[in-house]
């Protein structure tokens, strides 16, 4: 079954959240009804990138890439030519 590195964006204070589901647009609609603890005082958010993966061993590895230092730097520039 298919996971999704995904990326969403505080529209409050643009701080920026990884994390991994099997249906990230659902898993935004959580964020955004203040049911995640860690995103609830920066509602609302929106997608700014969504990296398909084949497993969730994959997704993790993305996410643990995308969260270190270069990869922080990268997923920035990818988020800033898309926007």
């Amino acid at each position: 079954m298919n996971y999704y590195f995904y990326a969403i964006q505080s529209q409050r204070d643009q701080s920026i959240y990884k994390g991994i589901s099997r249906n990230p647009y659902a898993r935004l609609k959580q964020h955004n009804t203040g049911k995640t603890k860690s995103t609830k005082g920066r509602i609302p958010y929106k997608i700014v990138y969504i990296e398909k993966c084949e497993d969730r061993q994959g997704a993790r590895n993305i996410e643990k890439y995308y969260k270190s230092g270069t990869g922080r730097e990268k997923l920035y520039k990818l988020i800033k030519t898309q926007g």
